[in-house]
């Protein structure tokens, strides 16, 4: 049985660079018949995240909703924008509100807890993303989370790119198809719900 792997950009720009390398990442994870699915953070939306207002009202539906996908995956790809030398925050907003959900249906969960990550970006600086991406693995260890030490840092990426959204760079690709190929490996190897 395929692993599950949810893939999740961490912007919502039109265009993102994040956005066109998280579905070269979909594709190439789809030919390797992984059960693989796209989470578009649009569709989740969250206020700031406030501990008072959590207090006060409770978890948003959400995230909630966001917690229980992330749950039923054995593998997640997240794919982020740095922002400042760290992770976007439409990004970290998201996995703050899912890290607090204890309980779906009545059902206790750790949303990340030994959950397969693998970590990518683009960027049109000469480090691709690496700085973010070194905040982000920090946030996901912190939860619990395995993640590949393989990670795809796309600098340049206003040029990476052809017309149909692939990537031109024999190098970039190749990074990407080897975080790929990793990703689906452990997923299948340590998978939460692959038998």
């Amino acid at each position: 049985m395929s692993p599950r792997i949810l893939v999740i950009a961490g912007s919502l720009r039109a265009g993102s660079h994040n956005r066109r390398l998280a579905a070269e990442a979909t594709r190439l994870l789809a030919q390797r018949t992984t059960d693989v699915s796209v989470l578009d953070l649009a569709d989740h939306a969250l206020p700031i995240f406030d501990a008072d207002m959590e207090a006060a009202d409770g978890l948003p539906a959400a995230a909630i909703q966001l917690a229980e996908r992330i749950e039923a995956q054995d593998g997640l790809l997240l794919v982020s924008p740095e922002y400042n030398a760290s992770v976007s925050p439409l990004l970290k907003n998201a996995i703050d509100w899912a890290s607090r959900v204890r309980k779906v249906k009545g059902r206790p969960v750790q949303p990340f807890k030994d959950l397969v990550v693998g970590l990518a970006a683009a960027s049109p600086g000469r480090l691709g993303g690496l700085r973010g991406l070194q905040a982000l693995r920090a946030v996901c260890q912190s939860l619990g989370a395995e993640v590949l030490t393989a990670q795809v840092t796309l600098a340049d990426a206003g040029n990476a790119f052809d017309e149909d959204d692939h990537l031109t760079d024999d190098h970039a690709r190749l990074s990407l198809e080897r975080l790929v190929e990793a990703l689906h490996e452990h997923s299948q190897a340590l998978g939460r719900h692959t038998p």
